[in-house]
């Protein structure tokens, strides 16, 4: 395996350093996947998993088996309402 030093800017790795913190994981790994998705997409997903984990935590969320039955109904209903069209 090659290794190749960068350095980067400034600016680039205390970025990096937040984003690694914020997500618990190093910053090698963060920057795995910032140059894999780019700054915005990594800051979002780690927004967007902070705010699941708090809802989680307060008990905010739909079971998987309560919007499989919802979804369910959903279209048995747009079938009924198909079939008596016709």
């Amino acid at each position: 395996m090659t290794t190749t030093e960068i350095q980067l800017p400034k600016v680039a790795q205390t970025r990096i350093s937040r984003l690694a913190q914020a997500s618990g994981r190093s910053p090698a790994a963060m920057l795995r996947f910032v140059l894999r998705d780019g700054f915005d997409a990594v800051e979002l997903s780690i927004k967007e998993n902070a705010q699941a984990d708090a809802e989680f935590a307060v008990g905010a969320t739909v079971s998987h088996a309560d919007v499989m039955r919802d979804a369910l109904n959903v279209l048995q209903r747009a079938r009924r309402d198909t079939q008596a069209a016709s």
